[in-house]
């Protein structure tokens, strides 16, 4: 069961069924360039990690400024596996396929053709 409360659900959804089509569009690699992107823009410069600051002060440039205070600290809070307060990279990837039910489905074929890809040399 999700922790994001049902309006950040309502105010994403555009975004669930975005990311689908990014990964049929861009496939495994592409996918997690275009997510290390969206991590880049909405990270604090001088921690390298996405805080809710960050987070507040950036929403808007991926469509997220509708969501409020608290849906940012719930998603946050989903997010944040180590329990630092702060999201890196490899957290907010886990959260963008989280918050995409269609994208949990494929993300097994997609991290295959990433790794495949990253360690093709090592065959």
């Amino acid at each position: 069961m999700s922790a994001i409360p049902p309006s950040a659900s309502q105010n994403t959804s555009g975004f669930h069924d975005f990311l689908p089509l990014m990964a049929d569009k861009l496939g495994g690699d592409g996918l997690i360039g275009e997510l290390c992107n969206g991590f880049n823009l909405l990270m604090d410069g001088e921690k390298g990690v996405i805080t809710f600051d960050s987070l507040k002060k950036n929403s808007a440039l991926l469509g997220l400024q509708d969501l409020t205070d608290d849906d940012l600290r719930s998603m946050m809070k989903e997010g944040d596996f180590d329990g630092d307060g702060a999201l890196n990279q490899m957290e907010f990837c886990v959260l963008m396929f989280r918050l995409s039910p269609e994208l949990m489905e494929a993300s097994r074929f997609l991290l295959e053709e990433a790794f495949e890809h990253e360690f093709k040399d090592f065959h």
